[in-house]
């Protein structure tokens, strides 16, 4: 009998791309991580304007110009919608741990929720606080 012929293919998603498809569920995951160090940043410009509120009348004028200005709204705004996110994700994954929805068709449908759910969750919470 002869040996099967062996396939070289990666052993884990690392290469999206040429070697592996992308789907909802690993690009969902990939998310959740990105988004997770991302609060970091907001975090970090929140606690150095708190910082400088704390210093200094000049040194509070630099960190408010800053965090009011578009960059840190953008970086506010970002922050909101991780925090969503994340917080979906999370529901999502105790959902996961509930032995629920691990077929693929839910898997996919719940991580549709968690990026359409961030986003709709963002833009109201952006609405209620204007």
């Amino acid at each position: 009998m002869a040996a099967p012929k062996r396939v070289e293919r990666p052993l884990s998603p690392f290469m999206i791309g040429p070697y592996y498809r992308p789907q909802l569920t690993s690009m969902t995951s990939i998310l959740t991580r990105i988004t997770g160090n991302g609060l970091i940043v907001g975090a970090l410009l929140s606690v150095w304007w708190l910082l400088a509120a704390a210093t200094s009348d000049d040194y509070f004028a630099v960190a408010n110009a800053v965090a009011t200005s578009w960059f840190g709204d953008l970086v506010f705004t970002l922050s909101l919608w991780a925090v969503w996110y994340h917080y979906l994700a999370g529901i999502r994954h105790l959902i996961f741990d509930a032995g629920k929805g691990l077929d693929i068709p839910t898997a996919e449908k719940l991580g549709w929720a968690c990026i359409i759910g961030s986003v709709v969750l963002t833009v109201i919470t952006i609405l209620l606080v204007q």
